[in-house]
Formats: structure tokens, C-alpha cells, sequence
């Protein structure tokens, strides 16, 4: 089993009180990991933050001057060494928050929909084209069955003013 070091940098005790806890973060990166038994043993990181880390970590990193839901960071290993590091996940609170509430969708789906997402990307997913797109999105979809939750990108009622499909790809 991965293990997972999860960081809080939010300071008002009510969206820290809000966050998955350990055990949730555990399951739903296992169930990624699962598919990916090569990496089972990797370490990674998982980091909840506010609009503004966000937002710099989005400009500084991928040119894009706004606060986003989850950014994946791959580790790296350098020439010659071998550890046993998946990579880093930072996901804004804030727009995990606001996201669910456009979708309606309870916010532990949309949380577990950001950290499947992101751990993909930690393991070489990307959805850039739209074949990998679609190979991307059915993977999570069945991750997420498997947890219990229901296909992120089907919306059943849509909340007035929310997102189309199309709009509710996560970047990272």
C-alpha cells in the first residue's frame, strides 16, 4: 500500500474540519494504485490549499493566472537513483467546494473524483488529446463506480447555471 502524506494549508478550521481524512485519501488512491500495481509502494503527497497558493502554483507552473482544482506534480527520479516516489497532488479547497456545488454533487464524490483524477496524471494519464481523453475519463469513471460513486461527467440535473460536461474536466 502507497503511503500518502497529507498536508493542510488552509487556516479556518471549518474547511480543514471539511477535508477527506487519511482513511478516504488511502482508499482512493488504492484504488487507483490497484490498476497500477508497479507503483503500489510509491510514496505521494497530497496537499489542500487555498485559491491563492493555487492560483500561483497554476501561473507559475502551467502559464494559467487562476485558481484550479487539482495540479499533479510526477516525481522525477534523478540519474542513478530509484525512490519510491509517486509525486505531489495539490488540490484548492475552495474550488473543490465551489465546483460540487455547480455540479451538484456531494463534495466527498467531487473530492474523490480530484484525487483519482490527479493520481492518473501521477502515473502518466493525460486527457490533452481526445482519445487519451476518453481512455482518461473511463478509467476514472470505473475507479469511481468502484468506490461507490457515480460517473463524474454525467450530470443527471444539472444545477441551474452550472457547468456543462464538457466544462467539468479537471485541469491538472
Amino acid at each position: 500500500m502507497s503511503e500518502i502524506d497529507r498536508q493542510v494549508a488552509l487556516a479556518d478550521a471549518a474547511e480543514r474540519a471539511s477535508l477527506p481524512d487519511e482513511d478516504r485519501l488511502a482508499a482512493w488512491v488504492g484504488a487507483v494504485l490497484a490498476r497500477h500495481p508497479e507503483a503500489a509502494d510509491h510514496e505521494l503527497t497530497v496537499r489542500f490549499v487555498d485559491a491563492e497558493e493555487s492560483q500561483a502554483l497554476n501561473r507559475d507552473y502551467r502559464d494559467r493566472d487562476r485558481p484550479t482544482n487539482v495540479l499533479s506534480f510526477p516525481f522525477e527520479n534523478p540519474p542513478g537513483l530509484d525512490l519510491p516516489l509517486l509525486g505531489d497532488l495539490v488540490i484548492c479547497h475552495a474550488v473543490v467546494v465551489r465546483e460540487a456545488g455547480e455540479q451538484d454533487k456531494p463534495l466527498s464524490a467531487h473530492y474523490a473524483h480530484m484525487v483519482v483524477h490527479g493520481t492518473l496524471h501521477l502515473l502518466g494519464h493525460d486527457h490533452i488529446e481526445d482519445d487519451e481523453a476518453e481512455r482518461m475519463e473511463a478509467l476514472e469513471v470505473a475507479i469511481l463506480a468502484e468506490l461507490g460513486f457515480p460517473d463524474p461527467y454525467t450530470a443527471s440535473d444539472p444545477a441551474p447555471g452550472a457547468p456543462s460536461i464538457e466544462d467539468t474536466r479537471p485541469d491538472a
